[in-house]
């Protein structure tokens, strides 16, 4: 194997990482991730380190995980890939059918991609597309919400709602409408122990109502991440909202949209976040755990109706001309039933609950540092928001970097972390144990203490 300062010099001379200003990533050191045992991550030097981001959110059971692996390994030793435009395959068909069952009942048709953007992008044409064929194609608008994100191609940026990620690009992306959040939706702090803020929920309902209402007969669907926004700052909705939203869409006679990729898959301690308040959507997208965080792999699940506009004589044109390359792969099909099959075996959603409860109550801890602001908490999706004061609501200006210091004082202790600016994350994976979630929880602690009260 190569030296680290080989791999090291070639990672800073080749390599164009996401999400990072390169400028100063060639100044630092850099972890090189060698291999992964359960929940730690382990480097080419040996240092083991809690994965306490799942790995971008996408690590279910563990690394390294043995029937994971043979599921693979199997999988591997019959077909890696064979393409699924005008043919097909065992696992993935297989995999359609338990996607069918496992989620809300009423989606039973399953569209492949490989990543969370491509299932958002698939999700958007489905919409635009089915109007047309119902003949609306005056359908065209799509509501979405501020600090929304939805992934990075052009459609999905174009319903995202996080200025520093799409503003650039704002003449490329196509119309729609944005929903802004009353201030208070940052905040827990406005919100009773048990979920409620009618206030809140109320202005952001009647928002949308007033954007379908303006534009009647022309939105094409309402599309949010359910119960939790993930990279516009770990925000938790009101409880009831989702519900409220379902009920708002099927009203005006449009399609609801929600966005699972990072909620699905025992998140927030449901298999599918829409379940906490009884949704079914017309279209879901999921990703990042579906493959348990192995392989790239992504599906759009929708409704019978919404396919059967798609039916016609080939001269009718209503095909879905859409597709990716590696649709339905084998290997990630495989590993995706497996890791369904962990789930069944383990009963695992119910299993979670104790674990999903203590790391409830150990991060309210986080309160009694004066430089949280707000602790985020949904399932086992957590946000520690620091503010330079607390009391007056004031944040820690974004050149400070106070986020990123904060996740290098924890990588110096044994656990990865990841930050949204001021916000830090921790999203584990989910069979971590609940002494690991305290080992956890104590370097991320210790981690804010030490960079903020210095």
């Amino acid at each position: 194997m190569l030296d680290k300062e080989t791999l090291v010099a070639w990672d800073k001379r080749y390599l164009w990482h996401p999400f990072t200003q390169m400028q100063d990533w060639l100044t630092e050191d850099v972890v090189i991730i060698e291999r992964g045992e359960g929940c730690y991550l382990i480097d080419t030097a040996g240092n083991r380190y809690i994965d306490g981001t799942a790995s971008m959110w996408t690590n279910v059971h563990g690394h390294n995980h043995p029937e994971l692996n043979t599921a693979l390994k199997a999988q591997l030793d019959k077909i890696s890939h064979t393409t699924l435009l005008g043919y097909s395959n065992i696992p993935a068909i297989q995999l359609a059918q338990k996607l069918v069952e496992i989620t809300p009942a009423g989606l039973n048709k399953v569209f492949y991609s490989d990543n969370g953007s491509t299932a958002v992008e698939i999700a958007l044409k489905m919409a635009y597309q089915y109007w047309q064929h119902k003949g609306e194609p005056q359908r065209k608008l799509f509501i979405h919400f501020d600090n929304a994100y939805h992934g990075d191609t052009i459609g999905a940026m174009s319903v995202g709602g996080i200025d520093s990620f799409h503003t650039t690009f704002d003449s490329l992306l196509f119309k729609g409408i944005r929903v802004s959040a009353p201030e208070t939706y940052r905040s827990t702090r406005y919100t009773d122990t048990s979920g409620n803020n009618t206030n809140v929920k109320t202005r952001w309902l009647n928002a949308v109502e007033a954007a379908l209402s303006e534009n009647a007969g022309q939105v094409a669907g309402i599309i949010l991440e359910p119960l939790i926004q993930g990279a516009g700052g770990m925000l938790v909705a009101p409880k009831g909202f989702l519900k409220a939203l379902a009920v708002l869409a099927k009203r005006w006679e449009t399609l609801l949209i929600v966005d699972e990729v990072m909620t699905g898959f025992g998140r927030t301690g449901k298999m599918w976040a829409c379940e906490h308040e009884d949704v079914t959507p017309d279209i879901l997208c999921t990703a990042k755990g579906l493959a348990a965080g192995y392989l790239p792999l992504a599906a759009t699940l929708t409704t019978d109706d919404i396919y059967n506009a798609f039916l016609g004589e080939y001269r009718d044109l209503k095909t879905f001309f859409h597709g990716h390359t590696f649709t339905g792969n084998p290997l990630a099909c495989a590993v995706a039933l497996e890791n369904i099959a962990i789930f069944e075996r383990e009963n695992l959603i119910s299993q979670l609950q104790p674990t999903l409860e203590h790391f409830r109550n150990r991060l309210q801890d986080f309160y009694a540092l004066p430089h949280v602001g707000d602790v985020r908490v949904c399932g086992f999706a957590a946000g520690v928001e620091l503010m330079k004061n607390p009391d007056t609501h004031t944040p820690y200006p974004f050149e400070e970097k106070v986020g990123i210091r904060v996740c290098k004082e924890a990588l110096a202790r044994g656990a990865m972390l990841r930050p949204l600016v001021n916000t830090i994350v921790l999203m584990p994976p989910l069979q971590i144990s609940i002494s690991t979630v305290d080992t956890l929880l104590d370097i991320a602690y210790s981690s804010i203490a030490v960079i903020t009260e210095r």
